[in-house]
């Protein structure tokens, strides 16, 4: 296990060489990610550790890679997917052009949910979801819309779970091994890296998705974001977080009002 004061150094060595800031992610979250690459690439001492990533970017970019992927699955939290296909796109139908924002979007697998959703409310033509992610690596992992299919009897019921009416099958074609997503989904994603630490918003948003990203970042940084998606968000969209993620305590929280005790916020002004 690495200790607090080599924890700090790390993160000023990475900010010195590369000018990325995990200063302000939750301690104890970067200090679980940093010692599972550590010991899975079988350091003894940390200045070798520190040595490595001082002198090898590909290196560099592997550690950021593993601290920032997160833990996702299609239709994850099926009752959050009903209140979207219920409450939430039922009042987004009515606009010309519905943009969509998955920040954190990880490998796609919440990315291509949306789209089944939009599909089957008959909106997918005239919707657009930007997907972003720091992560170059798993963006162009989501880009391919291609998933084990020992994954899918798990996706497949998280969908019937979520009220999905479909053969789930029709959605990808099976083979050797994977499920590959029709690229009528595909065809209405945009991909890009982008960091909520020091990037600004780039666009104007009916549905701002971020979950489970913000546990990762201490308050300061939560309050960054939310600011951040605030700011992004039409009058009268939706802003929607993870299970133990709340804009209860958020500069912005007077403005919202919370959509029938999922984790989803209408803004209001």
């Amino acid at each position: 296990m690495i200790e607090d004061l080599q924890l700090e150094t790390l993160i000023n060595v990475v900010y010195e060489y590369y000018g990325f800031d995990f200063g302000s992610y939750s301690r104890a979250s970067l200090k679980r990610r940093v010692d599972r690459i550590y010991q899975l690439d079988g350091f003894q001492r940390f200045s070798d550790f520190l040595s490595k990533i001082r002198s090898e970017p590909e290196y560099y970019k592997r550690l950021v890679e593993e601290i920032t992927v997160n833990v996702t699955e299609m239709f994850r939290d099926p009752s959050f997917y009903t209140i979207l296909k219920e409450e939430v796109l039922p009042n987004l139908a009515a606009k010309p052009f519905i943009r969509i924002w998955h920040a954190g979007c990880s490998t796609g697998e919440e990315v291509f949910s949306m789209a089944i959703l939009l599909k089957e409310a008959n909106l997918l033509h005239k919707a657009i979801i930007y997907a972003t992610d720091i992560n170059a690596k798993v963006l162009e992992r989501a880009k391919k819309g291609v998933f084990g299919l020992q994954l899918i009897k798990q996706y497949a019921e998280n969908y019937r779970n979520s009220g999905g009416k479909n053969d789930f099958s029709n959605y990808y074609i099976a083979n050797y091994g994977v499920a590959k997503f029709n690229d009528e989904l595909s065809e209405r994603m945009v991909f890009s890296q982008h960091n909520l630490v020091s990037d600004g918003s780039f666009n104007e948003f009916d549905l701002i998705l971020c979950r489970n990203v913000l546990i990762y970042f201490d308050k300061d940084l939560q309050e960054r974001a939310i600011t951040l998606f605030d700011g992004s968000l039409s009058t009268l969209g939706y802003l929607a977080l993870g299970s133990k993620e709340t804009l209860k305590f958020a500069s912005i929280s007077d403005k919202y009002v919370q959509v029938n005790k999922e984790k989803v916020w209408r803004k209001l002004k």
